[in-house]
């Protein structure tokens, strides 16, 4: 199952016959064992990984680290599911150190952006504080490494 999965992680868009070579079992076997993972909730989607500068050049994604006040009797739960339903949003995660939520956010300007987390966000009862950081250029995203598409225009220093 964990070669399948890490299979499919690599590249969902393999058919269940080029996934049954692989792994040496039959196409019928593939699709039952992908439906497994479906029903269990081990697989809950699939996505085409963006070069998000090409495709949009007006994009802006940020990163959004939030301080917040866990509620009493569901902890930081409501706060983030509240947080994930904007539209903005693209993923919410509890976090260890030293702040509590990371949110991801894609706009298409850093006024944008900056509006959600100050009119949106920063409201939220049980948030203390945020941290923006915007994304300036992409190298490897969820294993893919981004082609350098990007000219060294720096100047060769020797002493």
């Amino acid at each position: 199952m964990k070669k399948l999965v890490k299979l499919l992680r690599e590249n969902a868009r393999l058919s269940n016959e080029e996934l049954a070579v692989m792994l040496g079992i039959s196409a019928d076997e593939v699709a039952a064992k992908i439906a497994g993972l479906e029903k269990d909730g081990t697989v809950i989607g699939y996505s085409a990984i963006i070069n998000e500068e090409e495709f949009d050049k007006n994009c802006v994604t940020a990163f959004i680290e939030l301080k917040v006040s866990p509620q009493v009797q569901c902890g930081y739960d409501d706060i983030a599911a509240m947080i994930a339903q904007h539209p903005e949003v693209d993923s919410v995660y509890l976090m260890s150190g030293a702040f509590d939520l990371s949110v991801t956010v894609r706009g298409t300007n850093l006024r944008e952006v900056a509006l959600f987390v100050s009119d949106r966000l920063a409201p939220i009862d049980g948030v203390l504080s945020t941290t923006t950081h915007f994304i300036l250029r992409r190298y490897k995203e969820k294993g893919v490494h981004f082609a350098n598409t990007y000219a060294d225009e720096r100047s060769l220093i020797s002493p």
